[in-house]
């Protein structure tokens, strides 16, 4: 495995756009080179780090439906949604951290008591898995902790909502 460092970050302007309620930027393709060699890969996804309009950020630049985007989310830039064609001052590196997050321990424990859902959750793929584990680990109340896993071993079963999505099909 390469030993990363620090990266320099790189500046740019760019201009807020949409794709369904999503805001983001495109990357000039210059910039988009630089993270990739930062990164020693061209595949997504890619954590970076940077700052918008001098604020710092985390988040993960994706492509998608063709084209490699940096979403700016509310906690990289105030009422982004309301924002759109906004010009920012954006800096980006690819970051190297280490970004994964421990399953929290009831919900561990709900999928090893439910074998059912244990399986449904193992076939998911990686991206939905880490999406589940992020959502419960950074709830704060041990009741909203507790409605949350059992709303996510319902969703592995077929059954309600959760994180935004149906509950999923389950292939016999």
């Amino acid at each position: 495995m390469k030993a990363f460092t620090k990266m320099k970050p790189i500046a740019f302007p760019a201009v807020i756009d949409l794709i369904g309620i999503n805001p983001f930027v495109y990357l000039p393709e210059a910039v988009l080179q630089a993270v990739f060699q930062q990164a020693g890969k061209s595949t997504s996804p890619i954590p970076v780090q940077g700052t918008v309009n001098g604020q710092a950020y985390r988040q993960t630049l994706v492509k998608y439906a063709g084209a490699w985007r940096l979403y700016i989310n509310l906690e990289m830039l105030d009422r982004s949604t309301e924002r759109i064609g906004e010009q920012l001052e954006v800096t980006i590196a690819f970051d190297p951290e280490e970004r994964s997050i421990a399953p929290h321990p009831k919900l561990m424990l709900a999928l090893q008591e439910n074998k059912v859902a244990r399986q449904v959750f193992e076939t998911l793929p990686p991206s939905l898995q880490k999406e589940i584990i992020r959502y419960i680990s950074f709830l704060k109340t041990d009741k909203s902790i507790d409605n949350n896993v059992k709303k996510a071993i319902d969703f592995l079963l077929g059954k309600g909502r959760f994180i935004g999505r149906n509950g999923l099909t389950i292939k016999k």
